[in-house]
């Protein structure tokens, strides 16, 4: 393997931490453009496949059959965080479906945003399946399985039917070999994919640009995944998380993952953006991102000033004095 600094954090002048990477950039020919730091080994997509993972829901018009909301169906492609939207909506989504909360595989889990679970426990409410980080993404593939006849059961064993879909889905997407495809768990059960990152910037761009997509039935089915993901971004993440400020900007498909990788895709522009954290650390993604969107030129410097709201590149101490400096390395133009 071979990685690359991509941020260095300065305490009093003196280097103190970094953090490694590697990434990918693919422009609307499919070309990789910018390699960092990778030798295109698989990398696992983890939460930034929940939009590929959506797709057998949209494929059956299960959503108008249900009478799912908008802000119900972005819940299928969501990290959500807990906050209450999101428990209101998750909560009218399944009321709507037949089958019931206990037959979701993702464990129990109290909301993810800290505000929204100091609450939740303060009302000595249980952990619940329903309010785990991926429950809409398992609420879809529940959706799914009803809207295709498969069999609920084992619904996130990699044999079962609809995990089948999706593997193809991916591979179909990403134009990554079989060979290439590397098998591996996610932290809430369900199946994840390794491929190399090029790969993964390869089916980003055509969420951005389905118009690279040749199967219509699919390319229909992606055009909403997306219409949604930019039309309710909060349901997606939450106010002042990195995928929510950034589909705010109709311009941007975009979603993140555990363990430091971040996928976004630029429509206009026909770029497509994939990195990983070799750290695992989450930290670092706005930087880096304001950090790629100004060596582009991006022309939408409100998103650039909202991803940079996110986080400060100063460094405070406990009484929020600033002690130091995050700066981002990465460097596209050589």
């Amino acid at each position: 393997m071979s990685f690359e600094t991509f941020v260095k954090e300065y305490r009093g002048g003196i280097l103190e931490n970094i953090h490694i990477g590697q990434l990918s950039c693919v422009n609307g020919a499919k070309e990789e453009i910018y390699s960092v730091g990778q030798n295109h080994e698989p990398v696992y997509f983890r939460s930034a496949a929940k939009p590929f993972q959506a797709i057998p829901i949209f494929l059956k018009g299960a959503i108008e059959k249900w009478g799912i909301t908008p802000e119900e169906s972005a819940l299928f492609m969501a990290s959500q965080r807990g906050e209450l939207y999101h428990q209101e909506r998750l909560q009218s989504l399944i009321k709507k479906l037949p089958f019931k909360e206990e037959q979701l595989i993702c464990a129990a889990s109290y909301p993810l945003n800290e505000g929204a679970k100091e609450k939740y426990i303060h009302e000595r409410h249980e952990k619940r399946k329903l309010y785990h980080n991926c429950a809409g993404k398992h609420l879809g593939f529940l959706t799914a399985c009803l809207a295709n006849d498969y069999p609920f059961e084992n619904y996130c064993d990699i044999d079962h039917p609809l995990q089948q879909q999706i593997k193809n889905c991916i591979m179909n997407l990403s134009e990554v070999a079989e060979d290439q495809l590397i098998l591996g768990v996610d932290g809430c059960g369900a199946p994840n994919f390794a491929i190399p990152l090029r790969n993964m910037a390869i089916a980003y761009l055509k969420l951005a640009n389905p118009h690279l997509i040749e199967d219509e039935k699919m390319r229909n089915a992606v055009i909403q995944i997306v219409n949604l993901m930019n039309g309710y971004p909060n349901m997606i993440a939450s106010e002042n998380f990195i995928c929510s400020t950034l589909l705010m900007d109709s311009n941007i498909v975009a979603k993140g993952g555990a363990q430091g990788v971040y996928c976004f895709s630029l429509k206009k522009e026909k770029l497509s953006f994939v990195f990983k954290i070799m750290n695992g650390s989450e930290m670092p993604w706005s930087i880096i991102i304001a950090n790629l969107l100004e060596q582009i030129d991006y022309a939408n410097k409100e998103t650039i000033k909202n991803v940079k709201a996110i986080r400060s590149n100063h460094i405070k101490n406990d009484a929020g004095v600033v002690v130091g400096e995050i700066v981002s390395t990465i460097q596209l133009f050589i």
